[in-house]
């Protein structure tokens, strides 16, 4: 039976043009919903039912004349804590932030506005985004709703958990490290690092040119839709794309045949990969095959740049630390203060080696690798989501470095990739698993076109996540 939660974004334009259904029911719905969850997920930092209904009604008020600003005029939205949204905090996972509302929207939040879309509010990240899972001194902890004893990762946490539930139809997050596909991975639902600068940003993130914007949402043509509206040009941002962004949702017409695709199991990295994991990931890249493209185990020879993400990673917290004194960042995260204490160490000229040379090699290592291939297929993540309250599993091999089990996820922030995580099934313990798909720069609306064929042959089992602990 077909419930308002069942609805995607892309479903509810024509029902709002045919008047079955209306912005202000779905608005409704949502909210309760999320009333309903909220106590045993923790996906929102802030939360204004005011403002969502009022915005709802003027949405409403547009489809009864005629005239709608677009195909997301209605569509419940959240945005992460790292946005700005004008009359909201933006207080980064982070309890020393300011609490004053922010005097502007950030571009990506100014774009959905101009959209119509309803802001039902916005969600929950660590500390400054600096970790992959998804707890704050802010806010706690986020669970993942497949098993809330296991966490969604991070650091679009609660972005991923509204997705999984669909508290809303699109939900935007950053990924500065893998911190959209990761959670992606971790509750089955899609999410999308664009190329670098295809979304623009405003205030700059303090990890600079790692830091993409993208979305989270139950299916690609829902994220296609969003990059249509969040990837217009800004003149904030001076390092973003300042042509308009193809039509993505006609662009994911086409499959994938004849395509050349290259499958990774480990991206040439001595990782220890879950076998469940292993054997989901293998079986969808399979698909590709089945569904016409020419797909060959191939890695593309890198080194693990985890030296240069660990540079740039940790300057980028020192800065965001800057002018915090002892006693303050005694109340904060003290891995994320062990990392800027790290950054304030690294010298000038270490910095602009890793920004510039070691990038540079990795980007143009990819570059002649696309030449050869138009995709690259890994597993999104080496494992599933693991208990709550810990940067790394209890065991796996993995230590008590986080990055260490995201290894699939940065190096395609350095290069400034496109890359989507895809679900492509569930373990047996009822655990997602994430196909990640890699394309040259640039090359969003394939990467897309990709996804959109992955996820037409081999569609998730989209149920009615349940919530439960186990």
């Amino acid at each position: 039976m077909t419930t308002i939660a069942s609805l995607s974004a892309a479903e509810l334009g024509p029902l709002y043009a045919s008047r079955e259904l209306s912005p202000v029911e779905v608005a409704k719905d949502a909210l309760a919903r999320i009333e309903r969850f909220e106590p045993d997920i923790n996906a929102f930092v802030v939360r204004d039912d005011s403002v969502a209904l009022a915005m709802a009604e003027a949405s409403q008020a547009r489809w009864l004349k005629g005239d709608p600003l677009g195909p997301l005029d209605g569509v419940p939205v959240t945005i992460k804590d790292n946005i700005a949204v004008a009359g909201w905090p933006m207080r980064r996972g982070s309890a020393l932030a300011s609490d004053a509302p922010s005097p502007e929207d950030g571009p990506a939040a100014a774009r959905l506005r101009e959209a119509g879309a309803v802001f039902l509010g916005k969600t929950t990240m660590p500390e400054y985004g600096w970790k992959g899972v998804g707890d704050s001194p802010l806010s706690g902890i986020t669970r993942n709703p497949w098993n809330t004893s296991t966490g969604p990762g991070g650091s679009s946490s609660g972005a991923a958990a509204c997705a999984a539930l669909n508290l809303g139809c699109i939900h935007i997050g950053t990924d500065g490290a893998g911190s959209v596909r990761i959670p992606a991975a971790f509750t089955g639902v899609v999410g999308l690092k664009p190329s670098y600068g295809r979304v623009p940003a405003w205030p700059i993130s303090t990890m600079g040119f790692l830091a993409h914007l993208g979305p989270l949402t139950r299916t690609v043509t829902d994220t296609a839709l969003a990059m249509k509206v969040i990837g217009q040009p800004d003149e904030r941002d001076m390092t973003a794309m300042t042509n308009r962004p193809p039509d993505y949702v006609d662009g994911l017409k086409g499959g994938v045949r004849g395509l050349r695709v290259a499958w990774s199991p480990q991206l040439g990295l001595d990782v220890p990969v879950d076998p469940e994991i292993a054997a989901l990931t293998r079986a969808a890249a399979g698909a590709f095959t089945e569904l016409g493209a020419i797909v060959e185990e191939a890695e593309p020879g890198l080194a693990d740049p985890i030296e240069t993400l660990t540079t740039l990673w940790a300057a980028g917290a020192a800065l965001a630390l800057r002018g915090v004194d002892a006693q303050a960042r005694d109340r904060m995260d003290a891995g994320l203060v062990a990392v800027a204490e790290l950054g304030e160490r690294i010298p000038a000229s270490a910095y602009v080696e890793a920004l510039l040379n070691q990038r540079n090699a990795l980007a143009l290592q990819m570059a002649r690798f696309h030449a050869r291939y138009d995709l690259l297929l890994t597993p999104t993540l080496p494992l599933p989501a693991f208990a709550v309250g810990r940067n790394t599993p209890a065991d796996g091999g993995y230590g008590e470095d986080w990055t260490r089990w995201t290894p699939f996820t940065y190096p395609f922030n350095i290069t400034q990739q496109p890359a989507v995580s895809v679900p492509c099934g569930l373990t047996a313990a009822g655990l997602p698993a994430g196909l990640q798909i890699v394309g040259a720069f640039g090359k969003d609306a394939l990467v897309l076109r990709a996804a959109a064929a992955l996820e037409q042959a081999r569609p998730f089992a989209r149920v009615d996540v349940p919530v439960k602990s186990v």
